[in-house]
């Protein structure tokens, strides 16, 4: 008898394709993007509370896990609750340490550190799970990070306080990632059951303490702001959009490595620049247009180079399989040998 869980699990990638899945992620993340420019803009609405928001993105998010679970479009998977409380702290010291990172850092200081992000989601993944990486792949890791980096990198001005914010914005950003691939794995849990088990506990303790971060960030109280219809409008668009980028993450991390989706998601930073420049007139200049052709070869490359790792691995393993097959019948005959052998001595 199939395992329900498995048989979930294989009704959810055939529902969504990877490449559906990763579409999704970048059109979503993107649209996010553009969406909480508008609303936390000064050209926009002024609503500079991102701790906040993200406690409203949460918010929604699981509400559309309860509302998908009560009607039964989704089956509900226990996690204990351990692992979602220390998920949730994980991630949410991500969260605030990333709004910290971009408050006490230069922009240019903040790419690098999220630049970084690849290198430590390696070694992390080396640490906790012996994972190795072909010269191939690493190389290509390389030529994404220096794209990047040419893309969006300027002034980088450095402080203590900030650099430890971003210290510790990197490695749990890093655990974040490296953790959902690891909790649906040991649970056996599709992304959107364990994502709906997750939001909850992020919403509502990131609504006790996004008020007071976003006070201590920005120094303005979350009660003094005035609600327009074009505000509301926005931020519900950006909890939207968020339901369809968390999903999305969830999918792509269960499905591919917490390193491709660093990689791969520097994609989104390309599409960000490129729609800035159509959108907000944004200035695009030649060495904003090398480092995207750059990073653009580089992911291209990567996804080669991770191909031909996954093919040498499975040759590797049919090669081991052949020499056990071997192997054994070579010890049939010689067993068989011995156990004539006893029984003509004991004759």
């Amino acid at each position: 008898m199939m395992n329900p869980v498995k048989s979930e699990k294989k009704d959810e990638k055939k529902g969504v394709s990877d490449m559906g899945a990763w579409a999704m992620n970048v059109i979503s993340s993107v649209g996010i993007i553009m969406a909480n420019k508008q609303v936390m803009s000064a050209a926009g609405y002024n609503y500079r509370f991102a701790t906040t928001l993200t406690a409203f993105h949460f918010t929604v998010t699981a509400g559309v896990g309860y509302i998908s679970s009560a009607l039964g479009y989704s089956v509900s998977k226990h996690v204990p609750f351990m692992d979602l409380f220390l998920f949730s702290l994980v991630s949410n010291t991500s969260i605030v340490s990333m709004n910290m990172s971009l408050m006490l850092n230069s922009v240019g200081f903040y790419q690098i550190a999220k630049l970084s992000m690849i290198p430590s989601v390696c070694v992390l993944e080396w640490i906790l799970h012996s994972k190795t990486y072909t010269r191939e792949v690493k190389a290509a890791v390389f030529v994404v990070m220096i794209g990047v980096g040419v893309c969006t990198v300027t002034d980088v001005n450095v402080n203590f306080s900030g650099f430890m914010a971003a210290l510790v914005a990197v490695i749990s950003t890093s655990l974040q990632q490296i953790y959902i691939g690891a909790l649906q794995k040991k649970h056996n849990c599709g992304s959107f059951e364990l994502l709906s088990n997750t939001a909850p506990i992020q919403a509502a303790s990131l609504i006790m303490i996004g008020p007071f971060v976003d006070y201590f960030l920005i120094g303005e109280n979350l009660l003094d702001y005035t609600y327009t219809f074009g505000a509301i409008f926005f931020i519900l668009l950006s909890c939207l959009l968020a339901v369809f980028c968390n999903v999305s993450q969830y999918l792509c991390i269960g499905r591919f490595s917490a390193v491709t989706f660093q990689v791969l998601g520097h994609m989104k930073t390309v599409a960000v620049l490129t729609l800035g420049w159509v959108l907000f007139d944004s200035v695009l200049t030649g060495k904003n247009m090398m480092g995207m052709f750059m990073a653009v070869v580089g992911m291209i490359t990567y996804s080669w180079a991770v191909e031909v790792a996954k093919k040498a691995q499975a040759n590797e393993l049919a090669s081991s399989k052949v020499m056990e097959a071997l192997s054994s019948e070579e010890k049939g005959p010689l067993l068989k040998a011995d156990l004539e052998l006893g029984s003509v001595e004991k004759q």
